[in-house]
């Protein structure tokens, strides 16, 4: 049941913050900042130090909160146990799907391929990430679909509010954005990070199809 939610939510809410804090306390307020903003899918990368103190501040949130970043079995089992409700890879490892699956959390891995796709979608990856998608087109979802119609893929890597509707309008089920958060925290604070969340989730609103 909690897999399916978190599906769910990534369908309709289209926007997922990846969250890298150069500590636990910046990860902390940039994920606060983005959920005032409403965007309440939030991916804690595993490249923050203490990222397990991020993730119990977040355990009992009404936002979905997962792991990325994640490399292998270890880090996915360690994720899961202190709450990540998903788990994010830059790359497709057989070993994170199996521990994913043990315990029915859904598994994004990074795919740039069709023969990574099919090996994951092989696995029971239910949504690819494409990454880094600022190597491609949007257009190259629709291709993708031609041999594999019913893979879900979501684009993270250079994604901004200008193209993120081409992104969706060309059939992703939603987009990792992170850096532009990173850069309005460094400028403006909470409040910049608060707008920059609002811009993207408008944004989204306006790619739906």
């Amino acid at each position: 049941m909690v897999k399916a939610e978190t599906l769910a939510a990534i369908t309709s809410s289209k926007v997922v913050a990846v969250i890298r804090g150069s500590s636990a306390e910046e990860a902390i307020a940039l994920s606060n900042a983005a959920i005032e903003g409403g965007i309440h899918l939030i991916e804690l990368t595993y490249t923050t130090p203490n990222t397990q103190q991020v993730l119990e501040t977040f355990r009992n949130s009404d936002a979905v909160v997962g792991a990325g970043t994640v490399l292998d079995a270890e880090t996915a089992r360690h994720a899961i146990l202190n709450g990540a409700k998903f788990v994010v890879g830059p790359q497709f490892s057989k070993e994170v799907a199996k521990v994913c699956n043990r315990y029915a959390i859904p598994y994004f891995p990074g795919c740039m391929t069709i023969q990574e796709m099919v090996s994951a979608l092989e696995y029971g990856c239910d949504v690819i990430k494409l990454f880094p998608a600022n190597n491609f087109k949007p257009s190259f979802i629709k291709s993708v679909k031609g041999p594999l119609p019913h893979v879900q893929i979501m684009p993270t890597g250079g994604i901004n509010t200008d193209n993120l509707c081409e992104w969706l309008d060309s059939g992703a089920i939603a987009v990792g954005i992170g850096s532009d958060l990173n850069k309005a925290y460094a400028t403006g604070g909470h409040a910049a990070v608060v707008e920059a969340s609002r811009k993207y989730v408008e944004a989204a609103k306006q790619g739906e199809v």
